[in-house]
Order: C-alpha cells, then structure tokens, then sequence
C-alpha cells in the first residue's frame, strides 16, 4: 500500500515538474520571438486574460461553455451507463451496441455539427457533441468494467440463486464503479472538445466563439487567452474526477 502511494506521489510530481519545464519553454520561445508573433509569451497571455477590464468578457464564454459541457456530459454518461447496462442484461443486444456506438464514434464531430445545427440548432449543438464524446467513453469503460467482475463471484451468486438483476445490483455495478469513475475522467476533455467544436459552427456564446473570433481577427492574445482557459477548466475537471477515482478504490476495491 505504502508502495503504491509513493508510487502516485512521484508520479504526481513529474507531472508537475513536466507542467513547469513546458510553460518555462513556452515562455522562453514566446519572449525571443522564435515562432512569430503567433506564439506570445506566457506572461504576456496570462496579463490579458486577467485584465479587470476583460473579465465579462471571459466569464459570460466560460459560463456558456460550462452550461453545454454539464448538460451534454450527464446525458451522454446517464445514456452510456444505460446501454452499457442493457447490453450486459441483455446479452443479444450486446453486438448490435458496440457496433452503433463505434460507428457513431467513427464520424468525425466536424461533420455531425452542420446535421445537429439543422435537427436541434445551433445552441442546442455544443452540448449534443459533448453528450456523444462522452457517451462512447463511458459505453466502452461500463461494458469493460461488467466484464471484469471476478467469475467466482459470479458463479457463487448463482448457486446462492440470485437473478440477473440482483447479481447486476450486488455485485456487478459495486466492482465496477471504480472503472466507470476512470471513465468519467477520461470523458471530461472529450466533452469539452465537443463543446468547442459546437460552440465554432455559429452559438452565440462560449469559449470556442471566442476562439474563431479571434482567429477570424488575428487577436493572437484572444486567442491564447481562451485555449489557456479551455486547458484550465479540462485540467480542473481532469483533477478532480482522479480524486474522486482514488476514493473509489479505495472505497470499493
């Protein structure tokens, strides 16, 4: 236990350490100029963003951006846990679900944007990507984690006569919980991806309006500023789904 702990603690701090060495390099590149003016100074895209007088600006993007991320991530997980769930109660169906789910993986988001700006509109349309980035994570970790479940446990579950539905309740989703909560994990940054991906075909709000905006105009602080902030909010949610992965292990392993 002490082993792993450590193990985590310095896996930990590489990963800051790899952080500090990047931003010190992005630094350094951006104040000599070595890649242009498209590649600014950390310092000089944290002084924008923080500016008093940007600071609407940047929470009304942030807060739309927010809004489509939670709606299109509690549907695409409640919807991915179901299928999952059906497919491991229903075991007929269990190939025609990956085959659906890896097709509608298999389209690329770019291209699904323009058919759900015309069925759900264009607001409607960031969270809709992010509710099928996060659907196809959380499918394949639930119907992974189902198939993990020790098979003595389940062959005592039978003898003891338990039905599906009670194996599926008792034990299946307790020892699985930890690996749909990585999934949770991994499926933030996908979701996100999507709602900026949405959010460029035309919403009227969010980071990524930002971002094509600035693109449109050549505001490279604009710009920075935003995929800072993006990376920011990805990173926090990251974080905090692994401390909420950690207690799960513990909690049901």
């Amino acid at each position: 236990m002490a082993a792993s702990a450590r193990m985590r603690d310095n896996s930990a701090l590489l990963g800051v350490l790899g952080i500090a060495m990047f931003l010190l390099a992005w630094e350094v590149i951006g104040r000599n100029r070595w890649l242009g003016l498209t590649w600014p100074a950390l310092s000089d895209v944290v002084t924008f963003l923080v500016a008093p007088t940007r600071r609407t600006l940047f929470q009304r993007a942030l807060g739309a951006s927010l809004g489509s991320l939670a709606l299109g991530y509690g549907l695409g997980l409640v919807a991915g846990i179901a299928a999952a769930v059906l497919a491991h109660i229903v075991t007929a169906m269990r190939s025609g679900l990956d085959t659906l789910s890896a097709f509608i993986h298999a389209i690329p988001s770019i291209a699904l944007a323009p058919l759900f700006i015309v069925f759900l509109g264009r607001e409607s349309t960031p969270a809709a990507l992010a509710g099928l980035g996060t659907f196809f994570v959380m499918y394949v970790t639930t119907t992974s984690s189902f198939a993990s479940t020790r098979p003595e446990w389940s062959d005592l579950m039978r003898v003891l006569g338990a039905s599906r539905l009670d194996r599926l309740r008792i034990l299946d989703i307790p020892a699985a919980i930890p690996i749909i909560v990585g999934g949770m994990r991994l499926a933030v940054p996908s979701a996100l991806i999507g709602v900026i991906i949405g959010e460029w075909f035309g919403a009227s709000r969010g980071l990524g309006v930002l971002m094509i905006n600035a693109m449109q105009n050549f505001q490279i602080p604009l710009l920075w500023s935003a995929v800072v902030l993006t990376v920011i909010v990805s990173l926090s949610l990251f974080a905090l789904f692994g401390l909420l992965q950690r207690y799960a292990e513990q909690r049901f392993r």
